[in-house]
């Protein structure tokens, strides 16, 4: 027979509470990575495909501070008729020519048949941009913006996002399981634990 003394009873109690406090901040550290991961999957491909939205990274820093390099941009399809002055906008640097830039617009006017046109500069930029904006080269207005996002999409071209999404998915869902599946079965050892000594 085995005698405990009652400073090994408290020894014990306060290895298993230190133990238990870890393993707590480690679900809690586990189920935030697990939440900021998702929410960045979130931003950066569900909800823009789902609503229709267009995403493009920033490559330099003319719209510094608010939209440094490598910042995820999130455009919903423009309307020109309301896009205004300190709007920030999308388009293309020349007609049929895949390159666009993200600037804001600083000015508006119109054109001699009356068409709308915008004057457009990097927010880092002493000067406006050279040539005014025609509607055929605009491309999205800023919906929402997602900084650093954008060198991770950057890094997977657009065949392979659906696939790293399902991996991602798939590795975060087995994840949530293998955590409710331990919790489960430290409950179940509770339990029987708790009926041994009963």
């Amino acid at each position: 027979m085995a005698v405990t003394t009652p400073e090994a009873v408290t020894s014990e109690n306060t290895q298993g509470k230190g133990r238990g406090l870890l393993a707590w901040l480690g679900q809690v550290l586990s189920w935030f990575v697990m939440l900021t991961i998702g929410a960045a999957l979130l931003a950066a491909f569900v909800v823009p495909r789902l609503a229709g939205g267009t995403t493009y990274v920033v490559e330099t820093g003319s719209m510094r501070p608010g939209l440094p390099p490598g910042t995820l941009v999130v455009d919903k399809a423009p309307d020109p008729a309301s896009v205004s002055a300190g709007d920030v906008i999308t388009y293309q640097l020349a007609p049929n020519k895949p390159a666009v830039v993200t600037h804001r617009v600083v000015a508006i006017g119109y054109d001699g048949t009356g068409e709308v046109r915008w004057r457009t500069q990097g927010d880092a930029n002493n000067t406006p941009d050279e040539n005014w904006v025609v509607k055929d080269q605009l491309r999205g207005e800023l919906w929402y913006s997602v900084p650093y996002l954008g060198n991770v999409t950057a890094l997977v071209g657009n065949q392979q996002r659906g696939l790293m999404i399902g991996l991602i998915a798939l590795g975060l869902g087995g994840y949530a399981v293998a955590q409710f599946r331990g919790a489960w079965q430290d409950r179940r050892r509770k339990q029987q634990g708790a009926d041994v000594s009963a």
